[in-house]
């Protein structure tokens, strides 16, 4: 899946377990493997950004793509962002 994706090309990062992958892990025993690591400081940074994007979704027009150039979607972006850093 994306976790050996991302563990082959060096890629830290913080996907929280499923239940029902857990449970599957659980039941394989020794063959399931060892849990994902767990780093409370990488999990903080990536709440920040998760909210980032959600505030940024807020933009119908960010969330839709409605602009039909990459440059004007950027626009958008830019807009949105200094928006909601002012």
């Amino acid at each position: 899946g994306i976790r050996n994706y991302l563990r082959k090309r060096g890629i830290a990062h913080t996907i929280p377990e499923r239940s029902d992958q857990r449970a599957n892990r659980r039941r394989r025993g020794s063959d399931g493997g060892r849990p994902p690591a767990f780093d409370k400081e990488r999990y903080k940074q990536r709440n920040v950004v998760e909210r980032c994007f959600n505030a940024l979704k807020q933009y119908r027009a960010i969330a839709t793509r409605y602009d039909k150039t990459r440059e004007s979607y950027e626009a958008a972006l830019t807009i949105a962002s200094l928006l909601m850093w002012i």
